[in-house]
């Protein structure tokens, strides 16, 4: 295990799949959870498959791959696990993972995962292809940010929300494809998959099975197996995913008048020229493509950071729900501080006062 008792990165796989008959084959992401295991998520290795195999490290000189056989595959909880033919020599065990479920209460909690998403597409211009044109590879995305626990419900998924993709340049396919299948960790443990991106949701959201939901739908034979290879612990001693981030939720600011004067918005705007992670060139900019582009495309621009700021969170003002989301991008991007609670705190003596 990592020190933190965390994620790893030698663990993390890249889960490659062919297809039967020459089509093109799909790509997925997983975890490496006990010494020959590794979890991803079913709708990657689901059907018909000519072959799996998973890559881990891929072109570092510590890379190492291996065929793989689909031992669990959970459909209704998008949950699956493989089984590897081989582990090289000397590489040693992997531990398994703790797993914890998270609580149905008003919280909003810390994540992270790594992937292998689509729009981390790379051209490699070293390596040419056999007609002499640069080949591509896929690089790693380590995405942090928050669960937002009460989203989701009714489908029984997790609503992950991270700092979308600057762009979306193909419209029919989701630049998070290949992400299905990352673990999802909290405090050090596994708290479900990821199993989807909802474009209705935006670019910033993510859906993600839960740990606990995986117990309604195993069989007790795949349950057992389960708990032998990858360490998930019987039902009634699953705990809660725990930690000190744990915080209410923020305050919604949709219900603002538009017309605020600038003084009521000033308690806020000192909290976010405050941040730390605002005051770099390319800070604010990350920010904005992030939300809305009519903010972008509005906002009266200024060298001056409180300028700036004012006039980002005026426009926020004229279309309701984005300053929401402005505030949300800033906590993804700034994690927990005591200068994103002084905005919180802002936020919602705000919302106290109109909302």
């Amino acid at each position: 295990m990592s020190p933190s008792g965390g994620l790893e990165a030698a663990r993390v796989a890249e889960v490659l799949v062919s297809l039967p008959g020459g089509r093109p084959g799909r790509r997925g992401s997983g975890y490496r959870v006990g010494d020959t295991c590794v979890l991803t998520a079913a709708h990657v290795v689901a059907g018909p498959v000519a072959s799996v195999r998973v890559r881990f490290d891929a072109d570092r000189p510590t890379e190492w791959s291996a065929d793989a056989r689909v031992v669990i595959l959970a459909e209704g909880a998008d949950v699956a696990l493989l089984e590897l033919a081989g582990v090289p020599a000397g590489l040693g065990g992997a531990e398994p993972p703790p797993y914890a479920a998270v609580p149905d209460a008003d919280v909003v909690l810390p994540f992270s995962a790594v992937g292998f998403p689509r729009f981390k597409l790379r051209t490699d211009s070293m390596r040419l292809l056999d007609d002499g044109a640069p080949s591509q590879y896929r690089d790693s995305c380590h995405v942090s940010g928050t669960v937002s626990v009460l989203s989701n419900r009714r489908e029984g998924t997790l609503e992950l929300a991270v700092v979308a993709p600057r762009s979306d340049g193909e419209p029919g396919r989701s630049p998070w494809e290949g992400m299905s299948g990352a673990v999802v960790w909290c405090g050090g443990a596994v708290i479900g998959v990821v199993s989807a991106h909802h474009r209705s949701d935006g670019l910033g959201r993510l859906a993600a099975g839960r740990v606990e939901h995986w117990y309604a739908v195993l069989s007790p034979a795949e349950l057992e197996r389960f708990g032998r290879c990858a360490g998930l612990p019987a039902r009634g001693r699953l705990g809660p995913a725990a930690g000190p981030e744990h915080s209410p939720a923020p305050a919604a600011l949709a219900g603002l008048p538009s017309d605020l004067p600038l003084r009521e918005l000033a308690d806020l705007v000192d909290a976010l020229v405050a941040l730390p992670s605002l005051r770099g060139a390319s800070s604010l900019g990350l920010v904005l493509d992030s939300i809305s582009t009519e903010i972008a495309a509005n906002s009266p621009r200024d060298p001056r950071l409180r300028t700036d700021v004012y006039g980002i969170v005026r426009t926020c003002l004229r279309y309701p729900g984005t300053l929401d989301q402005l505030l949300e991008a800033v906590r993804l991007l700034e994690g927990p501080s005591s200068e994103a609670t002084r905005m919180d705190q802002a936020a919602a003596q705000l919302a106290g006062r109109y909302c």
